[in-house]
């Protein structure tokens, strides 16, 4: 099998994704948008025009691409054309669309529950790495990348090395899912890695956990239209149900935005539930008007 020749002009864009600091995901996702932009050009994408601009955003909404997949495509042009190209009057001529923001589908406490006794086995290996996910709110890769060393159970936190972002973090870890962490490993021995994968010394990848996941939902007989994701989605949830102020989960999550950690607020139905209506105050005084007209 033969290697795919890099051209001149990909490997500087390459370079400068490097020297941005950008993850490895990241940069695959641009390299994909600028050749996918290549094949509806047929010629170098240096050459685009203007013209060249508006024809491919209208070949993409034409051909029902989504408004997250047009954003990520405009994203990367913007980058290819402002920093290896140099031509910054190109961002000018691409527009972004608008997607609608629809809530996360989270679980209740009962349902987190269900899924994580329906883990698949043997043993607790995915019990306790999908309990990370729900009981600290990592995301998939940072669940699988977590070494040994990462547990410090004399602070009871966890440390996250490069998440999103290639930010390190601290989230907490609490009393009953370090004593499943500690069931794990005397269970199993790990050394190195958290969670050791086929061979041990590689971690276990995200689409191994993802599968757990799927198996466990399947078992605990859960049809919501949920993925591993939704257990991240249930941790914020359940800890604005429990009252924790926003901007503490805002931390938690790695939020740029508190607008982003707000949206949760959608979705917390106890929280919605056990607020008061201003109508109830209304109630009274009505109540009190009506005993003083018949008075």
């Amino acid at each position: 099998m033969t290697e795919e020749r890099v051209s001149p002009l990909r490997q500087r864009m390459i370079e400068d994704m490097r020297i941005r600091g950008m993850g490895d995901k990241a940069q695959k996702s641009h390299i994909r948008a600028i050749k996918d932009f290549a094949a509806f050009l047929g010629r170098s994408p240096d050459t685009a025009t203007p013209e060249d601009l508006r024809a491919y955003q209208l070949h993409m909404t034409d051909t029902g691409v989504t408004p997250s997949t047009f954003n990520v495509r405009i994203v990367a042009l913007r980058f290819f054309f402002g920093m290896t190209c140099g031509r910054e009057e190109m961002k000018r001529y691409m527009q972004s669309r608008t997607e609608p923001r629809k809530l996360p589908v989270v679980f209740s406490v009962e349902e987190v529950s269900d899924i994580l006794m329906a883990a698949p086995g043997p043993g607790l290996k995915y019990r306790a790495a999908l309990s990370i996910s729900h009981g600290a709110g990592l995301r998939a890769a940072e669940v699988c990348n977590l070494k040994i060393g990462d547990i410090d159970s004399d602070r009871m936190l966890i440390h996250v090395e490069e998440g999103k972002g290639q930010k390190d973090r601290k989230v907490m870890l609490s009393p009953g899912l370090l004593e499943l962490l500690r069931a794990w490993w005397h269970e199993a021995r790990p050394e190195g890695w958290l969670f050791p994968g086929k061979p041990k010394i590689n971690p276990i990848s995200p689409r191994q956990l993802n599968r757990a996941f799927t198996s466990a939902k399947h078992m605990a007989g859960i049809k919501k239209p949920a993925t591993l994701h939704t257990l991240r989605h249930s941790f914020a949830t359940h800890l604005l149900e429990a009252n924790t102020y926003v901007r503490v989960i805002q931390v938690l999550l790695v939020h740029a935005k508190l607008t982003t950690t707000a949206r949760y607020t959608h979705v917390a139905t106890k929280t919605i539930r056990d607020t008061v209506s201003p109508y109830e105050m209304l109630a009274k005084l009505q109540d009190q008007t009506v005993k003083r007209s018949l008075e």
